[in-house]
């Protein structure tokens, strides 16, 4: 397993500076909560963490490859990404779209191969998805889509594991499953990228906490470095009270 690092990374986005100057470091057997308000740039620092947009300046390894000299097929095997918002379009399978995850070993045509359905039994399972199967993805919930998609995420079994508000979409029952899911695989040596806004969830799971503000780093570092009232006031500009105290603490934000 592998770090991936970023080393002062920016990035410019219709001429707007959304990243300045960001550097951090995503350490395997960690799960890593990327935290800020919105529009601080989180989305934009988790594609180019995956290789989908090139740093203006800057530079992401993987180790000590630059992802930019990967191999997109290699990369594929190694890192699974799972954007903000997604959508399915044509009537396939939960079961089809699943395997999507597993894109590089996929033929061309045909069903799907009998050496992968183990794979995607587990990832089924996982996200508590097996009596839909067969459903085609068109027909499901939001929050149901939300599980497909991060099955898809899983059945690859990523060394290299973003994930954009993973679970924005659910109901407390399966964010708190999906959440616990991610901490697993962690928990597993996987390097675990979460940007995520329920802070009370990031305090249960994470190890490690990268906050940022208007495209800049604000702190890095150890949850309970980071995650104290004085640096999550001026984080989000509003006053914070943690109450209790460590995987069982809560955060509230006003007076």
């Amino acid at each position: 397993m592998t770090a991936l690092c970023l080393d002062g990374v920016s990035l410019r986005r219709g001429g707007r500076l959304v990243l300045d100057n960001v550097s951090a470091v995503f350490a395997p057997g960690r799960l890593t909560a990327v935290i800020g308000p919105n529009g601080a740039g989180k989305s934009s620092l988790l594609e180019v963490a995956a290789g989908l947009l090139a740093p203006t300046s800057g530079g992401v390894r993987l180790g000590e490859m630059p992802l930019i000299g990967m191999r997109r097929a290699d990369l594929a095997r190694r890192r699974a990404y799972l954007p903000q918002r997604v959508a399915v379009d044509w009537p396939i399978s939960v079961e089809r779209v699943v395997a999507l995850g597993l894109l590089p070993q996929l033929p061309a045509f045909g069903g799907l191969p009998a050496a992968l359905l183990p794979a995607i039994d587990r990832a089924l399972a996982e996200c508590d998805l097996l009596d839909l199967r067969a459903r085609s993805a068109t027909t499901l919930s939001g929050g149901e889509l939300a599980r497909v998609m991060l099955a898809r995420a899983f059945v690859g079994d990523p060394e290299l594991l973003i994930v954009d508000e993973p679970t924005a979409d659910l109901d407390p029952r399966h964010a708190i499953d999906a959440a616990t899911r991610l901490r697993a695989r962690a928990d597993a040596g996987c390097a675990v990228v979460m940007a995520i806004h329920d802070l009370d969830l990031a305090l249960r799971v994470a190890d490690d906490v990268v906050a940022i503000r208007a495209g800049r780093l604000h702190a890095t570092g150890p949850v309970a470095a980071v995650m104290t009232e004085p640096r999550l006031a001026a984080l989000y500009d509003v006053r914070a009270r943690i109450i209790g105290e460590g995987r069982d603490a809560v955060i509230r934000f006003g007076n």
